[in-house]
């Protein structure tokens, strides 16, 4: 087997692996680089197969649906065969309503937990792992008597950590190259645990509990665990939780009754102006949401957490919805650094608080993984930094963006 890391190396986003055996190839992730300021199609690896066919190329394993690992499948030709699981296609089609720009090709093929998908000489089997997105998977990749683990991006310490105690109990081993993300390598202490979902919980509740107004969380309408984690302090605080439309029809998307749903009676359901054109198109709107209007939400302000974007501020504070408002910012703090919102909240003069965990795994979680696949090499992706595997890993191979190596 022959593998290439066309992006990855050395960052965070973007990735695609791209691996060859007897004669065929297939790919591992297409996403966008997170640096990207536009998606363009300048933006693909140089994978032979993606824009055109090519009767050697079979086909792009997605392995969950985050921009920084889908978001070039607007470029590729439309007959190319593309894997995902089929809540993560349900989510990516909802969420093609909101987002303007190029649409992505999602092709057919299912990913199933532990359910091998077969591509010419490639036997794919995905593992469910906790991860920040929805339906979201470990790959092993079997070829020619060689297998190789991707770890795609995940976690132990979210609603869904019990996936991650199953992985290690049973590990699919032996492992010939163990492809391990790095996502958090630099932001914590190697003995550092992230805080999990559990616990982040009764932060809610204690700033809920505490906020005399409308309580705002900013948070991404795709982190499931945290739109439950919110759901649940809501509920546990004596508070309605308040998703945009956007949120509400992405937790639908999910198939999922478990999980919070617009029509909900502790659930209600707000349409932004930049949303108002989907809300037309969304069929049955008012019997899949209950839904409110903006003199509603002043009724039911100090008594209700709103999801919310920092674009929505202005409509909110049009509305009169900000006396006692606070915002909980409960997304990767990076996303703060060019202070636009700090300065949109400074001018409104509303507070912040940062209540997170990240949706990557903390080194401890790294370490257990490799001691339960024992693989015979460790070869970082996903991360910035990559140069510090070594001192924490054995068996480590450190490659660069475009290198071939056979295994």
């Amino acid at each position: 087997m022959e593998i290439c890391i066309h992006r990855g190396t050395h960052e965070i986003g973007g990735t695609c692996v791209e691996i060859a055996h007897d004669g065929f190839r297939i790919a591992v992730d297409l996403g966008l680089p997170l640096d990207a300021e536009d998606n363009l199609p300048e933006l693909l690896p140089s994978v032979a197969g993606i824009t055109h066919p090519a009767d050697d190329f079979l086909g792009v394993i997605i392995s969950h649906p985050h921009q920084d690992h889908f978001g070039l499948l607007a470029h590729v030709h439309e007959n190319l065969p593309i894997a995902m699981g089929q809540a993560a296609r349900r989510i990516l089609e909802t969420a093609s309503r909101f987002v303007p720009g190029p649409k992505a090709h999602l092709g057919n093929l299912e990913l199933k937990d532990r359910q091998t998908l077969t591509l010419g000489p490639f036997s794919i089997t995905p593992f469910t792992v906790d991860h920040s997105a929805y339906d979201a998977y470990a790959l092993l990749i079997e070829a020619g008597g060689r297998r190789v683990f991707y770890s795609g991006d995940f976690r132990a310490h979210g609603r869904k950590a019990a996936l991650f105690e199953r992985l290690i109990a049973a590990p699919p081993t032996p492992i010939d190259c163990l492809m391990l993300e790095g996502t958090c390598l630099a932001r914590l202490g190697e003995d550092e645990h992230f805080i999990t979902e559990s616990n982040l919980e009764q932060q809610f509740v204690d700033a809920f509990k505490r906020i005399s107004g409308l309580a705002m969380v900013f948070a991404s309408g795709q982190n499931v665990d945290r739109l439950v984690t919110i759901y649940r302090a809501a509920l546990k605080s004596g508070r309605y939780l308040i998703l945009d439309l956007y949120t509400s029809e992405i937790l639908a998307a999910t198939e999922n009754e478990k999980l919070p749903q617009g029509h909900w009676d502790n659930v209600r359901v707000i349409i932004p102006h930049s949303q108002s054109k989907q809300a037309t198109a969304t069929e049955n709107l008012f019997e899949n949401h209950r839904c409110i209007n903006w003199k509603k939400l002043h009724e039911l302000a100090p008594n209700a957490v709103m999801l919310c974007r920092a674009t929505m501020l202005k409509q909110i504070a049009d509305s009169g919805n900000l006396a006692g408002a606070e915002v909980i910012y409960s997304m990767w703090d990076g996303y703060l650094k060019d202070g636009k919102t700090q300065a949109q909240l400074d001018a409104l003069n509303i507070p912040l608080t940062k209540i997170h965990t990240s949706g990557h795994a903390d080194i401890p979680t790294l370490k257990r993984l490799v001691e339960a696949l024992q693989p015979k090499n460790v070869t970082p992706i996903h991360s910035e930094h990559p140069e510090l595997f070594e001192n924490l890993f054995p068996n480590v191979v450190n490659r660069t963006d475009g290198e071939w190596w056979s295994i």
